[in-house]
């Protein structure tokens, strides 16, 4: 069972990302309040549930949270700034989406630039302990899965439906034989190979 919150006293946002080791797509990123007294028997961190799962938690964190916001930071942004800081501007930026403003916030991982005054502590493998930052975690791999299975729509030679642009053999092998597409991180390495 995972623990409702950190601390008990001030609003807490659980914040997770998803995308950050993709050759393509964005990164994207979510934060979530949720209830105090929340709970629920399935809610972990999205790597270990299946789609269907993921989706229907989706569902249920949106109708029971008490706020949340999901952004992304672009692969142009990720090329500028690197991964790391492109995955806390995503961050930031799911946290300017909350209607409600936390007064601390809880972060997946060991690393997190603070954000605005706010409070913060980071938690590695947070998702797997906090109802917040799995929530998050949900969020953020769900509407990143549906933006890279639109974009495969228009680029099918990268199975972005398959590996929402991670890199599998196949996608590497298909950049490698056809290059990139406007999608790609083009600071990424393929095999020594700048993409």
């Amino acid at each position: 069972m995972l623990q409702p919150y950190f601390q008990k006293h001030l609003i807490e946002a659980g914040c997770d990302e998803a995308g950050r080791g993709c050759l393509a797509g964005p990164v994207f990123a979510a934060a979530v309040i949720l209830p105090r007294d929340f709970k629920h028997d399935v809610l972990t961190d999205s790597k270990q549930l299946t789609e269907k799962t993921r989706y229907q938690l989706r569902d249920y964190i949106e109708q029971h949270a008490l706020a949340f916001g999901v952004a992304q930071a672009s692969p142009t942004e990720i090329d500028q700034i690197n991964i790391a800081n492109a995955s806390f501007l995503a961050m930031h930026r799911a946290l300017d989406l909350l209607h409600i403003r936390p007064k601390f916030v809880l972060v997946d991982g060991n690393r997190f630039k603070p954000y605005q005054a706010i409070a913060h502590q980071c938690i590695v493998k947070g998702d797997s302990l906090y109802y917040s930052i799995a929530a998050a975690s949900i969020l953020a791999k769900t509407y990143r899965d549906d933006l890279m299975n639109n974009l495969s729509k228009d680029y099918p030679t990268y199975e972005w439906q398959k590996n929402k642009g991670y890199p599998t053999a196949k996608h590497r092998e298909a950049v490698l034989r056809h290059g990139i597409s406007p999608h790609h991180r083009r600071t990424f390495q393929i095999k020594d190979t700048h993409i």
